[in-house]
């Protein structure tokens, strides 16, 4: 995808500075976005799930889900 915004950022000629603007931005946009995508957002969900994970285990945690298990559910 970058290399398709490479012709504005190596433009030249009459007008070349404000497509080589525009293609700087774009091209900087979607690099940024690209290392969000593939980087900081596994990374963040990693984090949450440990977070989690370590919630689930402490003592007393899972006191409430037998209770709920031992009424049975209307249509099932």
């Amino acid at each position: 995808m970058v290399l398709g915004v490479m012709p504005l950022v190596l433009a030249s000629g009459a007008g070349a500075v404000s497509r080589q603007h525009i293609g700087l931005i774009i091209a900087t946009g979607m690099s940024v976005g690209t290392l969000f995508t593939l980087f900081v957002v596994p990374t963040a969900y990693t984090m949450l799930a440990r977070d989690h994970q370590a919630d689930s285990q402490k003592p007393g945690a899972g006191a409430v889900a037998p209770a709920l298990k031992s009424h049975p559910q209307p249509g099932v």
